[in-house]
C-alpha cells in the first residue's frame, strides 16, 4: 500500500490577506457571517483604515498610531511597529460604539467592550473613507446581533480562569501545594487541566506563583482578558517572566488564537467523539501504542484519567483531519498541553499548532520539520560560522539534536518547568522563538562544542547542559546577584537579546529559499518508498517502476485525484480501518496513459509562420475506458500504483500470441472466452482508434479485412444444430436469428483472423508493446513566489489562458497569410507509403464459403447485419425495409469510425483491373456464360484429378493401409 501526496507541489505563498489573518491569530476556517432576508449567506467587506489608538483610562495617556482592521466578525488593530500594541476582539464583545464630539477635523470612535474596558480610536483617513468604515462596522455589528452571538459571550467567558481571578474569588496557591480538591474542582466553572488534580510541575514557591498572579491580575484588570485582551509590550515581558500555572492554559489559547476557534465552534469536540465512537483506524492503533510513552514521569499519566483524556484528544483530532491523522511527537505535545488545559481547549490548540504555527511538522512527510532544520542550519552558518565549520569537519549532523527540540518544543529535551517557559514565549511571539533559543544553546556551549568529534559527544553535551539549567550561570562570581542568575535565565537573555535579529520575515524568506530543495528530497524518498512497498514488480526493474511512478505523479499534479477520506461513521464495520491507499480515477488515468502510450494522446505539430510548436491533447475513447476497468482488478472504480504496474506488466513484455490473447481478453466483457458480434465491432473500433493518425490506407484496409474475415469465418463455424430451428409455419431450413449477445468468436478463431493479415500480425508482434514507452518525465517546476511588484506582474501575464490566446492569435494570422499547417504525429508510423499491402489468402476453403449459416446474418432482426464480401471490398450493412433512414444504408448501426472506414474504402481510386465492362460480347446471354463457366470448371477438375495430391503411388498405398489399420491397444 502506498500513499502518494502532491500537497507539497500545490503549496502557494500566503497572500497579504492570509498574512494579516495569521498575524492577528484569526481562524483560517470559514465562518458564516450572516444571512439576509432570503436566507443567503451575507458577508461584510473587509477594510482597514489608518487610526490612532488610546485607552479610555485615567493614567494611561499613551497613544499609538497604526491600522484598524475590520475582518468580520473580528476587529483588530496593530501599531505601525507591530510591537507596541495590538488586539483582536470578536465584534460580539463590543457593547457600544459612539462617535465622540471632538473638535473640527477629528473623527473619533469610542468602543465599550464586554469587560468594561473602553477603547478610543481616532480615524485619521479622509472623511469619506472614515464614513465607509463606520458603515461597514455598523453592518457587521447588526449581523452579529441577528445571529445571537452577543448572548453567547456570557456563558463562554465563564470557562476562563481570568474571570474568577479578576472577581477576587480565585484560590490563592499555597507555598506547599498547588492542587484543589475534587469538590472544589467540580464547583469551579472555569476549565482547567490535569494539574488541578495531579499538581503542576515544579515548586510553587520557587516559581513565585503568588507574585506572578498579582502581576497578571493588575494587567488583566486594565487591558482586558480572554476575548478582549489588549497586547501591550508589558504583556510580552510578563510572558517571558513566566505564566502562572492556573492561568497558563487560558493564556496559551488566547495568545495563539485557538480561543476564537473554541468560541466559534461550540460542542464540536464532543460531537466528533460521539459520531466516531468505536471507530478503529491505523491512527487510533498508533495512538494506543504511544499513550503510555507520553510524559510517563508525570503522575497524571500514570492513571486512567490522564490516559483517557489524552486518548480522546488525539483521536478527535485524527477524525477531524484524517489526511494527517496522527504522527509521533503529537502525543508529547498533547500530553504537555493537557496538564494546563481541558480536553476541548487542548483539541483546538492542537489544531492551531498543526495547521498554522507549525505547518507540516506532523504531516506524514514531516516536510515542515525538515524545512525548518535546513533553515536552522543556514542560520547557524550565518550567525555561528566557527561552530558550523567545525561540525562540517567532524561530520556532526546538527539535526540529530535539533530535530527533537523543534518537534517537541523542547518539552522532551529539558525539564518541564523550563520547557513550559519556552512554550509560553512560543505562543506569544511565534515560531521564531525556536530558532532564537536553538542558536543561544549553541553559542552558550560554543567552546565545548568545538571539542566534540562525533554525534554521540554532541548529544551527551546537550543532555548535560539541559540537566543543569537550574544551576547558577556564574557560581564563582563574588556578586550575589550574578550568582542568583540561573543558566535558564542566561539562555533566555541570550536568545531574545543577542538573536533578536532573527525575525519572522527572515524565517519566511529562508523557508522560501530552501523549500524547493526539501520538496525534491522528500519526493525522491517517497518515490523509493512507493517502489519498495509494491507487492510485485512483475517483469519491471526498480528503475522502470520509478519511471511509471514519475508519470503517475505528474498526472496527479495535473489532474489531482479526490482526497482520500474515511468512510462515514454509519458504514463503519468492526475491524481495523487502514489509511486509504492513493488511487486515481478515470480522468487522471487518461492523462497518465497519454504519457505512457503513443496512441493515447493527440500530438499535433503546428506551424504558423511565427512559431512551430507541438500541442498535446489527452485522447478520449471507449478503448481507454475499457483499459481502465480492465486493470481495476479490485473493482473499486480507481487504480492504485500497484494496479498500474501490474497492468503495464501484462502488456509491455508480451510476444505475438500473448498480445493477441491480451487484446481478446480486454474486449471480452463477460470473460466467457468468446466475443459476441457487438464485441467484434468494438474490437474494430479500437483498431481504428489506435490507427487514426497513420499515413496511408494500409491500416484502414487491415481493419476492413479483419472485419470481413472475422464475420465470414465466424459465420462458417456456427453450429447448424444450435442456430437452426424450424419454426411453425416456416419453410424447412429457415435459420433462427442469432442474438447479439450470443458467443460468436473464440480466442483460437480470433487468433487465426489476426494472423491472416500481415499488418495486424506486425502490430501484435512488436508495435503494441512498443507503443507503451517508459521515457523519463521532464522534471516538474515548482510554483514560484509571486511576491514583489515584478513577480505579481509576471504571474498575472504568464498564465495558461494567456498562452492559449496567444497561440490562437498567431494561428489565425498564419491562416490569413497561408502558412498555417497542422500535422498529426502517427502513433505507430511503420507504414508511411500510400499503397495498400497485399492481402493474404482467405482463411476459408471453398466448401466453407458456401455455408448456409451466413443467412442468419442477413435475416437478423437487429438494427444492422453484416454481409461479408471479398477482402478488397468494403463492408455493407443490410437494414430491414421497414426502417426509414436517410443516408447510405451501409452507415447504419456503426460508429463514426466504421462509417469513415467504409467511406474511405468506397472512395478508392479506380483501377483498370476493376473495370466491369466487356469487350464486344455484351449480347451474350446467360446460358452461354454458364456454358463457358462449365467448360472452365471441367478443365480445372481434370487438372486436379491428374495432380490431386502430388503423392507417388507408393505414398498412396501407404495411405490406404493407414485407413484400414487397427488402433493400438
Amino acid at each position: 500500500m502506498s500513499t502518494i501526496s502532491t500537497a507539497l507541489r500545490n503549496f502557494k505563498e500566503p497572500t497579504k490577506e492570509q498574512i494579516t489573518q495569521n498575524f492577528f491569530s484569526l481562524p483560517s476556517i470559514p465562518v458564516v457571517i450572516g444571512k439576509d432576508a432570503a436566507g443567503i449567506d451575507e458577508e461584510v467587506e473587509k477594510m482597514d483604515i489608518n487610526a490612532v489608538l488610546s485607552l479610555g483610562v485615567e493614567g494611561e495617556e499613551d497613544s499609538y498610531a497604526g491600522k484598524l482592521y475590520l475582518m468580520a466578525p473580528y476587529l483588530a488593530f496593530s501599531s505601525l511597529d507591530k510591537k507596541s500594541v495590538r488586539f483582536t476582539i470578536p465584534l460580539s464583545t463590543v457593547r457600544r460604539v459612539e462617535r465622540l464630539n471632538a473638535r473640527a477635523g477629528i473623527y473619533a470612535l469610542s468602543l465599550a467592550l464586554w469587560h468594561g474596558g473602553k477603547i478610543i480610536v481616532q480615524l485619521t483617513s479622509l472623511r469619506p473613507t472614515a464614513d465607509l468604515f463606520c458603515a461597514l462596522l455598523r453592518d457587521a455589528l447588526k449581523i452579529e446581533l441577528q445571529r445571537g452571538r452577543m448572548k453567547t459571550v456570557k456563558g463562554f467567558v465563564k470557562t476562563c480562569y481570568s474571570e474568577v481571578l479578576i472577581s477576587g474569588s480565585a484560590p490563592t496557591p499555597s507555598d506547599e501545594k498547588d492542587e484543589i480538591s475534587a469538590t472544589e474542582a467540580s464547583e469551579s466553572s472555569y476549565l482547567g487541566g490535569l494539574g488541578l488534580r495531579f499538581k503542576f510541575p515544579g515548586d510553587p514557591k520557587k516559581l513565585r506563583e503568588v507574585s506572578k498572579i498579582k502581576l497578571w491580575t493588575t494587567y488583566l484588570k486594565t487591558h482586558g482578558r480572554n476575548l478582549t485582551l489588549l497586547r501591550y509590550p508589558q504583556c510580552t515581558r510578563l510572558v517571558q517572566v513566566g505564566l502562572p500555572n492556573r492561568l497558563r492554559g487560558e493564556m496559551w489559547e488566547t495568545l495563539s488564537g485557538s480561543l476564537f476557534l473554541r468560541y466559534s465552534n461550540p460542542g464540536l469536540y464532543e460531537q466528533l467523539l460521539e459520531q466516531n465512537a468505536g471507530r478503529t483506524t491505523t491512527s487510533t492503533e498508533d495512538i494506543e501504542k504511544d499513550l503510555h510513552r507520553s510524559l510517563p514521569e508525570y503522575a497524571g499519566y500514570q492513571s486512567e484519567e490522564g490516559i483517557g483524556a489524552l486518548r480522546r484528544v488525539l483521536q478527535a483530532y485524527s477524525f477531524k483531519n484524517p489526511e494527517l491523522g496522527y504522527c509521533q511527537a503529537m502525543n508529547i505535545l498533547a500530553a504537555a498541553i493537557l496538564i494546563y488545559m481541558s480536553e476541548e481547549q487542548a483539541f483546538w490548540l492542537l489544531e492551531v499548532l498543526c495547521d498554522r504555527l507549525l505547518p507540516g511538522y506532523y504531516a506524514p512527510s514531516m516536510h515542515g520539520t525538515l524545512l525548518d532544520q535546513r533553515v536552522f542550519e543556514s542560520l547557524v552558518q550565518r550567525c555561528l560560522p566557527i561552530i558550523h565549520d567545525h561540525f562540517q569537519v567532524v561530520d556532526v549532523q546538527l539535526s540529530v539534536a535539533s530535530l527533537p527540540w523543534f518537534l517537541s518544543l523542547f518539552i522532551n529535551s529539558m525539564p518541564m518547568i523550563f520547557a513550559f517557559r519556552i512554550v509560553d514565549c512560543f505562543f506569544c511571539m511565534g515560531p521564531k522563538v525556536l530558532f532564537q533559543v536553538g542558536l543561544a544553546i549553541l553559542k552558550i556551549n560554543g567552546e565545548k562544542l568545538l571539542q566534540i568529534q562525533d554525534d554521540g559527544g554532541f548529544l551527551n553535551l546537550m543532555r548535560d547542559y539541559f540537566a543543569s539549567l537550574g544551576d547558577s550561570a556564574h557560581p564563582h562570581s563574588t556578586d550575589p546577584r550574578a550568582r542568583a542568575i540561573t543558566r535558564f535565565q542566561e539562555l533566555l537573555l541570550v536568545s531574545f537579546r543577542e538573536f533578536s535579529v532573527i525575525t519572522d520575515d527572515l524565517i519566511l524568506s529562508e523557508r522560501k529559499r530552501f523549500r524547493n530543495e526539501i520538496i525534491h528530497s522528500i519526493e525522491t524518498f517517497s518515490k523509493r518508498s512507493a517502489v519498495r512497498n509494491l507487492r510485485s514488480l512483475g517483469r519491471f526493474t526498480k528503475e522502470q517502476a520509478g519511471l511509471i511512478y514519475d508519470a503517475l505523479y505528474q498526472a496527479m499534479c495535473v489532474i489531482p485525484p479526490p482526497p482520500a477520506q474515511l468512510p462515514p461513521p454509519a458504514l463503519i464495520h468492526e475491524g481495523l480501518e487502514e489509511k486509504p491507499e492513493t488511487r486515481i480515477q478515470l480522468r487522471t488515468f487518461q492523462y497518465f496513459l497519454s504519457e505512457i502510450a503513443t496512441w493515447a494522446r493527440d500530438e499535433k505539430i503546428v506551424s504558423n509562420g511565427f512559431q512551430q510548436r507541438v500541442d498535446r491533447d489527452v485522447a478520449e475513447h471507449e478503448f481507454i475506458d475499457r483499459l481502465f476497468f480492465f486493470w481495476d482488478t479490485s473493482c473499486c472504480g480507481a487504480l492504485s500504483f500497484q494496479d498500474l504496474v501490474s497492468g503495464l506488466d501484462g502488456v509491455m513484455f508480451n510476444d505475438l500470441m500473448e498480445n493477441i490473447e491480451w487484446f481478446f481478453n480486454l474486449h471480452d466483457k463477460n470473460k466467457d472466452g468468446f466475443l459476441t458480434k457487438d464485441e467484434v465491432l468494438t474490437v474494430s473500433e479500437s483498431f481504428l482508434f489506435i490507427f487514426r493518425f497513420e499515413v496511408g490506407d494500409a491500416y484502414l484496409g487491415a481493419v476492413s479485412r479483419f472485419m470481413t474475415n472475422a464475420f465470414e469465418y465466424g459465420d462458417a463455424l456456427l453450429d447448424d444444430v444450435d442456430h437452426k430451428e424450424i419454426l411453425e409455419g416456416d419453410e424447412p431450413g429457415t435459420p433462427l436469428p442469432l442474438p447479439s449477445n450470443q458467443p460468436y468468436l473464440n480466442l483460437a478463431t480470433f487468433r487465426m483472423v489476426v494472423l491472416a493479415d500481415e499488418i495486424l500480425e506486425s502490430f501484435f508482434e512488436t508495435d503494441l508493446s512498443a507503443s507503451f514507452r517508459l521515457d523519463p518525465v521532464a522534471e516538474l517546476e515548482l510554483p514560484t513566489s509571486s511576491s514583489g511588484l515584478l513577480g505579481e506582474f509576471w504571474s498575472t501575464i504568464a498564465t495558461d489562458n494567456n498562452k492559449k490566446m496567444f497561440n490562437m492569435f498567431t494561428d489565425e494570422i498564419g491562416k490569413t497569410i497561408g502558412k498555417h499547417q497542422v500535422i498529426h504525429r502517427p502513433s505507430i508510423g511503420r507504414y508511411k507509403n500510400l499503397e495498400e499491402p497485399k492481402a493474404r489468402e482467405s482463411l476459408l476453403t471453398p466448401g466453407m464459403r458456401h455455408s448456409t449459416s451466413k443467412s442468419s446474418l442477413r435475416s437478423s432482426p437487429s438494427s444492422s447485419s453484416l454481409r461479408p464480401s471479398s477482402p478488397s471490398q468494403s463492408l455493407t450493412v443490410e437494414v430491414p425495409s421497414s426502417t426509414n433512414l436517410k443516408g447510405p444504408v451501409s452507415a447504419v448501426g456503426f460508429s463514426p469510425m466504421v462509417q469513415a472506414a467504409n467511406a474511405a474504402l468506397l472512395a478508392r481510386p479506380a483501377f483498370t483491373i476493376d473495370d466491369s465492362k466487356d469487350d464486344e460480347d455484351d449480347d451474350d446471354d446467360d446460358t452461354e456464360v454458364a456454358d463457358n463457366d462449365d467448360q472452365v470448371m471441367d478443365e480445372v477438375d481434370a487438372f486436379l484429378e491428374a495432380h490431386d495430391s502430388g503423392l507417388t503411388d507408393a505414398d498412396k498405398e501407404v495411405a490406404k493401409d493407414l485407413l484400414n489399420a487397427e488402433p493400438v491397444k
